[in-house]
């Protein structure tokens, strides 16, 4: 099969389309032929040896497609159906891909908008699960505009809390047209916040990792009722929880998330599509940060 690896670590131009064995199942598991492929900003940092040192190593954690084979055990999917999900190990930019954790795709998506989710799905219910997110809830999202502050709003408001999302002026009609309160980002947030809840937030979410904890544990009322995602740095410093998966996932979403898009609730737009062939442009624009919404890689 083909798929995307990199034998040295660099820029985008390190990435290649090379040739692989073809991976098979394990137990629970399927394989599907990829048809798209979600792009994460932990692809370029595995590409640039922030993460992991050997070598050489494939990229890309969510894919959806259409089931070719089986693992033992498996019932609830036949061959032929479309699936996404996670993959089993790192290697979902190919053209083959074993998942662990799949459900079937929202009749109403395409395979572009189903792999754009299960990432940041998963990392938003997880950050929501630690904060203890429920009805009646004010929750404060930092970086409400991008995938995984969307995602969050939309999970947020499903569950019967308020939320309250800063963004640049420009995204402030897609984050009410999510089912949040707008505030512009920058300085002043924090009385922007307060003019809409005098008193506070019960909860804060940092997705942007902008160096503004200080500014949420006030409105959050202590750094108990604070996780960031994104500022491990600030987490130590402040004592906030930093969400990592190693922690356990909220994998459970996956399954639940098709009865909120199909009713209506929940949205995650693709910003832009690449060919697998073009992952290195694709990553270019990742790391500009130009592009509102989840990158993905088309696999034909």
């Amino acid at each position: 099969m083909k798929a995307v690896e990199f034998s040295r670590f660099g820029g985008p131009d390190v990435l290649e389309i090379v040739d692989l064995p073809d991976p098979h199942p394990g137990p629970g598991q399927v394989r599907i032929a990829v048809r798209a492929a979600g792009v994460n900003v932990s692809d370029w940092k595995k590409r640039q040896g922030l993460m992991d040192e050997e070598l050489p190593q494939t990229l890309g954690y969510e894919a959806a497609g259409i089931v070719d084979e089986l693992g033992p055990d498996v019932t609830d999917v036949a061959l032929g159906d479309r699936v996404f999900g996670f993959s089993a190990e790192s290697g979902a930019q190919a053209e083959l891909a074993v998942l662990a954790c799949y459900a079937p795709i929202p009749p109403s998506l395409g395979f572009a908008d189903a792999a754009a989710l299960p990432a940041a799905l998963e990392t938003a219910a997880r950050a929501l699960d630690q904060l203890g997110v429920g009805s009646g809830s004010t929750l404060l999202v930092s970086g409400a505009s991008g995938s995984i502050g969307s995602a969050a709003v939309q999970l947020a408001v499903a569950r019967g809390a308020r939320v309250i999302g800063t963004g640049s002026p420009a995204t402030h009609d897609f984050l009410r047209s999510l089912g949040a309160e707008p505030v512009a980002y920058g300085a002043g947030m924090a009385e922007r916040v307060r003019a809409l809840a005098p008193d506070g937030v019960d909860l804060a979410l940092d997705v942007a990792g902008s160096g503004i904890l200080p500014e949420l544990i006030e409105l959050a009322g202590g750094a108990a009722h604070v996780v960031t995602l994104a500022d491990f740095a600030g987490a130590e410093q402040h004592g906030v929880r930093f969400s990592r998966g190693d922690a356990g996932r909220a994998l459970y979403v996956i399954d639940q998330i098709g009865e909120l898009i199909e009713s209506g609730r929940f949205v995650l737009p693709v910003g832009r599509t690449f060919p697998l062939a073009e992952v290195a442009e694709a990553h270019r624009a990742g790391e500009t940060g130009q592009v509102r919404g989840k990158l993905v890689l088309l696999v034909d």
